[in-house]
């Protein structure tokens, strides 16, 4: 529980109809297994000590006295768990009967929850045996449905709970539970199969776990109940703010496992300002505690490309998606401007060639002849051919107007005049060339009546890897909410799906070559000396970071812990930390760089915009930050 995490496991038992005395033993059996598995919250199905499919036997009061008998032994055998429990029976309060969850824990009935909504239709007619529970009072053992369970000794864990039919209607009570504080919701089930329900089913947790920025863990009935009319899977999904973490396949039995991120949930509820909480009141809160915080071994993965979709056709989907928002963006900018051309600094690497596919899709939706977009490649001391090449290549195959202005001389000349020796390959060497090249942009920007098109990506705004006032200036960067890792899955959908023989080999080349500045002189061979993943670090361990710092505000140990976890045997620990200080301390020290940031479209939930997703000073200290990653060293 360290973190955050919590395991919570979704139990489906094979049972037999009626039959109390075996499906306490099923049910024992497997809240033992998943507490020794480290489960700290164990949902099982709707009924599931009597079955769900007993009929006008739940009208017998043998079956009721014996469901009552088998709860206590469950609570009984499992006195030393430190789950909180919850579990399905047929309930007698006050001379009616309730469809209810009972809530265990250390051998103790802490609570009853019966079920609001009950169905009257064909195949599920439950009124005719349980009544709505509406009502929640503080007896010995609380009765009611407005009943929270408060952990007090893990931070911001709240559990409400609804059964079946509630999540199915208008007004959920999870709605309400979540409004006052709850952010895990179980559902104890009985959903009978049907074509199509399971999707539907899917969608339905996910929808609501996404609206109540909430954990959600439904447990449905399966294998042992009636299948006179109807057939149950057993489908048992649980799912966390809108995504899907597990899902059992149809028709099993046993346990579903995963962690839940509590800590991100709080995280999520902070940030979201129409998530707005209501007065608990009347709700009765029952405290509960756990005897063992051990940390939870990981059961769920972590994406390790988080800004690229690891399903295909999704990824696909996508890269078309943000293309179409690049080039949007930008159509709608040169409309507004009334600009007749682009100027694009082309150098052969990935970022300017996404710029240039991105203008080019604008001009085609503008109507504008391609040569308006000027291409103009300004090689200097780090030029390679094959960048070089790459670059003029491009531009022609794509209808653009090469310009190549070879500024070599200009910044000798600018060397000269402040001093600088051209041996010195230091970062006044580095980026004079870096603003000489955004001079000659903005001046051919004038003399075309266009607009200087910004190549720079959000990875680089991130780590502050551009000159100030060179790179880092333009006048719409359209690159600005692409990370670096998504940049290469763009350009290649680009080559994938273009149609055109040339095209595909150049962009595949493109993609194949080391990223780089390109602002020292290159090895004897030719070859690129500056890698920028050798300077920095690699890309994908820092979008990695970056997403997991700025989406779900994760503290610098716990992105340290998922990535250890995700990148375990590509890179050794001793690594990733190494970078990840690299990370904190230069995503904290070039803020003042994104602080005047050109205009650009955001393209995903993360964004560095000093004007909407990151409002943050310019001069914030990386210190505890820091400090805790030091603690990590020791």
């Amino acid at each position: 529980m360290v973190d955050g995490f919590i395991k919570v496991a979704a139990v489906t038992p094979k049972i037999k109809v009626a039959d109390t005395t075996y499906n306490a033993h099923e049910i024992t059996n497997l809240i033992l297994e998943a507490d020794g598995a480290g489960a700290k919250i164990i949902v099982l199905p709707e009924l599931c000590i009597t079955g769900y499919t007993c009929g006008d036997l739940f009208l017998q009061d043998r079956l009721l006295r014996e469901a009552k008998k088998a709860l206590l032994e469950i609570a009984e055998h499992t006195k030393d768990t430190d789950a909180l429990i919850f579990v399905g029976l047929p309930v007698e309060q006050e001379q009616k009967l309730y469809n209810a969850a009972a809530v265990l824990k250390g051998g103790e009935i802490l609570a009853y929850i019966p079920k609001e909504n009950i169905p009257s239709y064909a195949e599920f007619y439950e009124a005719r045996h349980f009544a709505p529970g509406k009502e929640t009072t503080d007896n010995e053992v609380p009765f009611g449905p407005d009943i929270l369970f408060v952990c007090d000794n893990v931070d911001g864990l709240v559990v409400g709970c609804e059964i079946c039919e509630d999540v199915w209607s208008a007004d959920t009570p999870s709605t309400r539970h979540a409004l006052a504080g709850a952010d895990v919701i179980v559902n104890l089930s009985a959903s009978n199969d049907l074509v199509g329900k399971d999707t539907y089913r899917q969608e339905l947790v996910k929808a609501t776990s996404a609206r109540l920025l909430a954990a959600y863990v439904y447990a449905s009935a399966g294998d042992g109940e009636s299948t006179q009319d109807v057939v149950y899977s057993g489908h048992n999904i649980i799912a966390e703010n809108g995504t899907v973490l597990a899902e059992s396949k149809p028709f099993t039995t046993g346990i579903l496992y995963t962690d839940i991120d509590v800590q991100k949930l709080c995280m999520e509820r902070r940030r979201m300002t129409t998530f707005v909480p209501k007065n608990k009141h009347p709700y009765l809160v029952v405290s509960f505690h756990y005897e063992k915080t051990q940390k939870t071994e990981f059961t769920r993965t972590f994406n390790r490309m988080p800004f690229v979709p690891s399903d295909e056709m999704t990824k696909t989907k996508r890269c078309e998606q943000i293309l179409s928002i690049q080039a949007n963006g930008l159509k709608k900018r040169m409309e507004y401007t009334g600009a007749k051309a682009a100027v694009i600094g082309i150098s052969g690497g990935l970022d300017s060639t996404l710029a240039l596919l991105v203008t080019v899709r604008a001009f085609d939706m503008l109507g504008l002849e391609r040569g308006a977009i000027k291409a103009v490649t300004m090689p200097c001391f780090g030029t390679t051919d094959r960048t070089y090449d790459n670059a003029c290549r491009l531009a022609k195959t794509c209808g653009a107007e090469l310009i190549e202005v070879d500024i070599k001389k200009s910044v000798l000349r600018h060397f000269e005049d402040i001093g600088q020796s051209q041996d010195n390959h230091d970062v006044t060497y580095e980026n004079g060339q870096a603003r000489e090249r955004t001079q000659v942009l903005m001046d051919i920007a004038n003399q075309t009546n266009g607009l200087v098109i910004g190549t720079g990506d959000m990875s680089e705004l991130a780590l502050g890897w551009a000159t100030y006032n060179g790179d880092h200036m333009s006048m719409y960067g359209v690159n600005v909410g692409v990370p670096k890792t998504l940049v290469r899955h763009l350009v290649q959908y680009y080559a994938d799906t273009c149609n055109h023989q040339e095209m595909t080999a150049i962009l595949s080349d493109v993609i194949d070559t080391p990223v780089s500045p390109e602002l020292l002189p290159p090895e004897k061979n030719g070859k690129i000396s500056q890698k920028t993943e050798d300077l920095v670090g690699p890309y994908e361990l820092h979008d990695f970071f970056l997403y997991y710092m700025l989406r779900c505000s994760y503290p610098p140990s716990k992105v340290y812990r998922i990535a250890v976890q995700t990148f375990k045997g590509e890179y050794d620990t001793d690594v990733i930390l190494k970078w990840l200080k690299t990370f904190y301390r230069r995503f904290f020290a070039q803020q003042f760089k994104r602080s005047c940031l050109p205009d650009g479209p955001k393209v995903g939930s993360v964004a560095l915009s000093p004007r909407g997703d990151l409002r943050m000073p310019s001069d914030a200290c990386a210190r505890i930050w820091l400090d805790e990653l030091e603690q990590l060293s020791k």
